[in-house]
């Protein structure tokens, strides 16, 4: 290996991760909107093209998330704590998951999504993946770290409405449900969407720590 390999080597793909992360970013965002999407389609089939559209970006997003971990095991210099790297990709990987499972669960079951709890969740989860690509965005340079923690507090202040959401629907569909099976199906989905903003948790708390380390 020659001198220059050598450095090459040595020196951080900052880029690379950078560029990967805003990558999953993107697709985090756009998931969110779909997912709103999907619970505003009535009609089945109609709501399926949709869901498909979220497949699609999950898979995307599992390329990505390999890649990020591809180019963890090439460099020996990142741009910061290889931990964080690996908890901050499997924290946004399991934010596109989850929303999948959400969107794909509503068809499954075939349960009418204008309930208003799944409405209310969906709109949740489209602010705090958005909020978690601006987080994602600012880690580049790190020069508006304020801008970083604000997006951070809103997102812990989405999970804890979603918390509330979720105790609130569960405490309705108990209150209102006599279908056993359609009450089994609604309290699933609305685990599994507030599972999404738990998620959302994870990734801000890898970057708050992120953060602390390094701004």
């Amino acid at each position: 290996m020659n001198f220059n390999s050598i450095i090459q080597f040595f020196t951080p793909k900052d880029k690379v991760f950078y560029s990967l992360f805003e990558q999953v970013a993107e697709n985090v965002a756009d998931m969110g909107k779909l997912m709103k999407e999907v619970v505003a389609e009535p009609d089945f089939d109609r709501r399926g093209v949709v869901i498909k559209k979220v497949e699609a970006l999950e898979a995307k997003n599992d390329d990505l998330t390999h890649e990020i971990f591809t180019q963890l095991g090439k460099n020996f210099i990142t741009p910061f704590d290889r931990e964080d790297i690996h908890y901050l990709a499997t924290s946004l990987d399991d934010i596109c998951d989850y929303i999948y499972a959400s969107a794909k669960k509503i068809n499954f079951y075939k349960v009418n999504p204008s309930d208003s709890g799944i409405q209310k969740m969906a709109d949740i989860i489209a602010l705090g993946a958005e909020s978690i690509k601006t987080a994602v965005f600012e880690l580049r340079n790190m020069r508006n770290v304020r801008n970083i923690t604000d997006a951070i507090i809103k997102v812990n202040s989405y999970e804890n409405q979603a918390d509330d959401l979720f105790d609130m629907c569960i405490e309705h569909l108990f209150e209102t449900e006599d279908d056993i099976k359609m009450l089994i199906k609604k309290r699933e989905i609305y685990q599994v969407l507030e599972i999404v903003t738990d998620k959302f948790e994870d990734a801000a708390n890898v970057m708050e720590s992120i953060v602390v380390k390094y701004a």
